[in-house]
């Protein structure tokens, strides 16, 4: 069948001959009876010409081809298809479909997505002077299927002080991990991030193995090695003499479950284990860090569809001194608690949606793993624990662009060594 019974066809089919400004192929003059038709068929998609610009109109077609343009005419026209044309092209029609639908298949394998954060943090210590920054933070998301039942993620970061030279910015690795089910669980393995609960007692990034489990009564179990959580840095062991008690990672393993009552009413138990270390070479640790549980306890309450509450109890079995040191001495507390009330939230798919929360701690550092809370590493004396509360609001500007202040204001909750801290945070995060 010649191409230009295809015209014949498409238009006994609905689609119009209407003309159009421009036709796209170069073997179709202005003056060709078949002129306005090919430029309607080639807009609609059609018909597709030859990769030099010609669409070839007195050539032969093949079986396939023919079918292509018959689906593409109907899938345009909106007539049903159960046309004898349609039948007399159906195995080709079928197979075309197969081959669309793995195509389409294997172009979703890998999905890319991305956020750039720009913020301005002003932070102010009773112990040092204060301190700003411009920060940059760029991360493409990498997602994938493997099979039918696995999946893989990555995250490649790039962050930049703007205030520095370029050798103090960073681009890491940082997530790279595969997401499975086995047995009715889903199992997460690798690098990856995760925060548990609120956050008040762990913001995880670090090589590690999930499972979770479960419908009205959820329970994640994780254990890993954590970079994100710390025995003791200069800061947190400064008050003992200025001992040094170092370490960047910390073996972690532990529970959580999480019980809905009904749709509005939940509580959530956490058990966290942090093993210890072998000896450092600092005065007064002879033993090495000592092993740290901590348990928690927690309940959350939505009011409506825009008002939410969770509030956690937190207990250590050992104070900070005791973790450090070997030696129970109750210098330092063990317990704490947190609360968040939130109001609504800044949903990037929908401009003009905003939200806001507020914060209160009141944690000793033996309940504090690595805090969600930006400020917490900024207190001079981390492990004395921190008292205080922050605020925040999110706006969503434009569709995928949303801007949030934070201000934060905390000081340690023991009074053995009285520092406090604020900040101000604003960011602006563009997701595509």
């Amino acid at each position: 069948m010649k191409k230009s019974l295809v015209l014949a066809m498409a238009m006994a089919l609905g689609i119009s001959a209407t003309a159009f400004a421009a036709n796209p192929f170069s073997d179709v003059p202005a003056g060709h009876w078949a002129y306005a038709s090919v430029a309607k068929l080639a807009a609609a998609g059609i018909v597709d010409g030859y990769p030099d610009g010609t669409f070839k109109g007195d050539n032969l077609m093949t079986r396939y081809e023919m079918a292509q343009i018959v689906a593409k005419a109907y899938a345009k026209s909106g007539i049903g298809a159960d046309d004898k044309l349609m039948a007399e092209f159906a195995d080709e029609l079928d197979n075309l479909g197969v081959r669309a639908a793995k195509l389409e298949k294997k172009a979703d394998n890998v999905k890319i997505t991305g956020e750039v954060r720009v913020g301005f943090k002003h932070v102010e210590n009773s112990d040092a002077p204060y301190s700003h920054s411009d920060l940059l933070r760029t991360r493409l998301y990498l997602h994938g299927a493997i099979n039918d039942n696995w999946t893989y993620g990555a995250m490649l970061e790039n962050t930049q002080n703007c205030e520095t030279t370029a050798e103090e910015n960073t681009t890491s690795f940082r997530r790279a991990f595969v997401k499975g089910n086995i047995g009715g669980a889903t199992v997460t393995a690798g690098r990856q991030a995760f925060t548990i609960g609120q956050g008040y007692v762990a913001d995880l990034t670090g090589d590690a193995v999930k499972v979770d489990f479960g419908n009205k009564l959820k329970t994640t179990l994780f254990a890993g090695r954590f970079d994100s959580v710390v025995y003791g840095t200069l800061n947190r062991a400064e008050w003992i003499d200025n001992d040094i008690y170092y370490n960047d990672k910390a073996n972690l393993y532990g529970i959580i479950l999480n019980y809905s009552f009904s749709d509005k009413l939940h509580a959530e138990g956490g058990f966290y284990a942090q093993e210890g270390n072998d000896p450092v070479a600092a005065i007064g640790n002879p033993h090495g860090i000592e092993e740290q549980r901590i348990y928690t306890l927690g309940i959350g309450y939505k009011f409506d569809k825009n008002i939410r509450f969770y509030g956690e109890y937190q207990k250590a079995d050992k104070d900070w001194h005791e973790v450090i040191t070997g030696i129970d001495s109750h210098l330092l507390g063990d317990d704490g608690w947190a609360a968040t009330l939130t109001y609504k939230g800044a949903d990037p798919a929908q401009k003009n949606s905003w939200g806001a929360y507020v914060t209160y701690y009141d944690q000793s550092g033996a309940v504090v793993l690595d805090s969600l809370c930006e400020l917490e590493d900024n207190l001079t004396h981390p492990a004395l624990g921190m008292k205080g509360y922050e605020i925040g609001i999110g706006y969503t500007v434009f569709r995928n662009i949303v801007a949030k202040l934070t201000y934060c204001d905390l000081e340690n909750a023991d009074k053995y060594m009285d520092t406090s801290a604020n900040l101000f945070w604003g960011t602006v995060t563009c997701t595509f």
